[in-house]
């Protein structure tokens, strides 16, 4: 028998596991949510991956010119394309989220998703090809907080509304 210290916490742990949208097994990993994924938070996943993939390679590409390159300062170059990784992994580790249907991941998705939407912005009012680039990150952006703000999306995440 369990000592009396840890009754309450037995009972916590119970608690969140029966109000969890995805169950605990006795060895404490998560099994897949019950229930086919919605159509909205694959999207939301698919176009999140793209985002990361993208900034990555850019990352990859900034590493390549500061290599090879004639970059002003290699060091910045270097510099820039760390950034760019770091960037690249949120939305990354927010679709991988996503795609196992976590609560938390709808958090970093919706920052990574406001944050693009400053950028797309700079990017149509600076004029040439990079405003093709700007509505590019724009519609996506809002595809994805649209796509996960839908009711469907946050009760497939466990998402519900806040009881009084």
């Amino acid at each position: 028998m369990a000592p009396a210290s840890q009754a309450p916490a037995d009972r916590s742990r119970a608690a969140d596991e029966r109000t969890s949208p995805s169950r605990a097994t006795a060895d404490g990993a998560a099994d897949e949510p019950a229930g086919p994924r919605p159509a909205r938070l694959t999207g939301a996943a698919v176009i999140a991956v793209v985002e990361g993939a993208l900034l990555a390679a850019y990352g990859v590409y900034l590493v390549v010119m500061g290599l090879v390159g004639d970059p002003d300062s290699p060091q910045q170059t270097e510099i820039l394309a760390v950034v760019f990784f770091v960037l690249a992994a949120l939305p990354l580790v927010a679709a991988r989220g996503l795609w196992l249907r976590r609560s938390w991941s709808r958090g970093p998705a919706m920052i990574t998703q406001i944050m693009a939407l400053p950028v797309a912005w700079t990017l149509i009012n600076s004029g040439g090809l990079l405003i093709a680039g700007g509505i590019g990150i724009a519609i996506a952006a809002i595809t994805v907080l649209v796509l996960l703000v839908n009711p469907t999306a946050t009760e497939a995440l466990g998402i519900g509304p806040r009881d009084a």
